[in-house]
């Protein structure tokens, strides 16, 4: 009867370790690796789920139309004619959204980046390149002797200068 016992407690803990193992071995098929994320190692998620940058990417097609229109409309002197973002979206460690992109063609020149707040649906910030600063700039407000010194300073090249007094509608 002592025998049996034994017998019968052994079975019982080599069936729990069994079990055991199956379960650990099914719940690492469904570990996917992240470690291009920033908190590295594996996480467990469910395959059938979107990640995270899927996510963001997704939302940031569905918020680029805003995107436009916020720049379009500090656009004060209509010099804009084509909008363009770069493929590489990115999440903060803060959780805002960050694409960047470029405007009439000129990545190096006309650029932009803008942040947004997953499901917000409005642009949090946009920042831009100095040569777009200028390009939204209100010269209505400064004196013509004034106007004039910036642009020179700020475009030495006449080439520059000439392309810049054109996109403001001089």
């Amino acid at each position: 009867m002592l025998f049996t016992k034994k017998i019968l407690i052994c079975g019982v803990i080599v069936l729990s370790i069994v079990i055991g193992i199956l379960y650990l071995n099914h719940k690492n098929t469904n570990t996917v690796d992240q470690s291009s994320q920033r908190s590295g190692g594996k996480q467990n998620v469910n395959l059938d789920e979107k990640s995270e940058q899927e996510k963001a990417e997704e939302y940031v097609e569905k918020m680029k139309p805003k995107i436009k229109e916020k720049l379009k409309k500090e656009d004060i002197h209509h010099f804009i004619n084509d909008i363009k973002f770069n493929e590489k979206v990115t999440i903060s460690p803060m959780g805002l959204i960050e694409v960047t992109g470029y405007i009439n063609n000129e990545p190096e020149k006309l650029s932009f980046d803008a942040s947004l707040y997953y499901k917000s649906n409005e642009v949090d910030s946009i920042g831009y390149s100095q040569e777009v600063g200028d390009r939204f700039t209100d010269w209505s407000k400064y004196s013509k002797k004034e106007k004039e010194e910036y642009i020179k300073t700020a475009y030495p090249d006449k080439k520059e200068r000439e392309q810049y007094l054109k996109d403001i509608g001089e």
